[in-house]
């Protein structure tokens, strides 16, 4: 027992120095270390990423050529008027002339033998109109859109790009 107290003495005494030393700064030291690791990556990060930026828009700018486009073709289709269905014993009529944007002329002479059939499709489905159907702008679009996948539907394996109206009358 003798051996313990001498033991017990010393820990005791360094519990006394270690109340009256300064507490240690590891915390603070830690912190600090911290972010300045994370600013180096930082500045090595922005300065790759902008290395990789730079360099990859001046590469591509060299590597794309500017190919010209030709311009699309334009088919003129006869004028199309069509009786529209009507609530009433009043009768409405749609006149419009139309026309085909295609990608080229090669496209142009491959649709016009085709043109009955699409005539066809436009009368069809235009006679199924109701006047109301064809108010406003959005009434247009949605015509466009449908007359559009109708003339493909006619003319495939020969695809248009856009049904354009010239003229169009609702009476």
């Amino acid at each position: 027992m003798a051996k313990e107290k001498p033991v017990q003495a010393a820990a005791a005494a360094d519990d006394a120095e270690g109340d009256s030393a300064p507490p240690k700064k590891s915390g603070f030291l830690s912190k600090k270390l911290i972010i300045m690791v994370a600013a180096g990556l930082l500045v090595a990060g922005g300065g790759g990423g902008g290395y990789f930026f730079f360099k990859k828009g001046h590469s591509e700018e060299k590597a794309a050529p500017v190919v010209a486009k030709a311009p699309p073709a334009f088919l003129d289709l006869p004028d199309v008027l069509v009786n529209l269905q009507s609530q009433n014993n009043r009768s409405s009529y749609l006149k419009a002339k139309i026309v085909l944007e295609v990608e080229d002329q090669k496209l142009v002479e491959q649709i016009k033998p085709l043109m009955p059939r699409v005539m066809d499709a436009f009368q069809t489905y235009l006679r199924e109109m109701r006047q109301s159907d064809l108010e406003g702008s959005a009434g247009l679009y949605r015509l466009r859109d449908e007359l559009t996948k109708r003339v493909n539907l006619a003319v495939a394996p020969t695809k248009i790009n856009a049904v354009l109206f010239k003229e169009i009358v609702v009476q």
